[in-house]
């Protein structure tokens, strides 16, 4: 994981990447296997992002 001395990631970083390796390629969140996607998906049918980040602890607010 790409981050700084106070555990915070780095700016320089994307918060999202896609690898062909990775989720068959689709856009996740840095460093996690969470999708772009279900993040969506989640949002649009009414979680709320606090509810994200207690379902997916490696998730970040910067990330959502």
């Amino acid at each position: 994981m790409m981050n700084d001395e106070s555990g915070a990631m780095n700016a320089e970083q994307p918060l999202i990447e896609a690898d062909p390796r990775v989720m068959s390629g689709k856009p996740v969140v840095r460093d996690t296997r969470i999708t772009v996607e279900l993040i969506v998906e989640k949002l649009a049918a009414g979680e709320t992002v606090e509810q994200l980040l207690a379902a997916h602890p490696h998730l970040t607010e910067a990330g959502v």
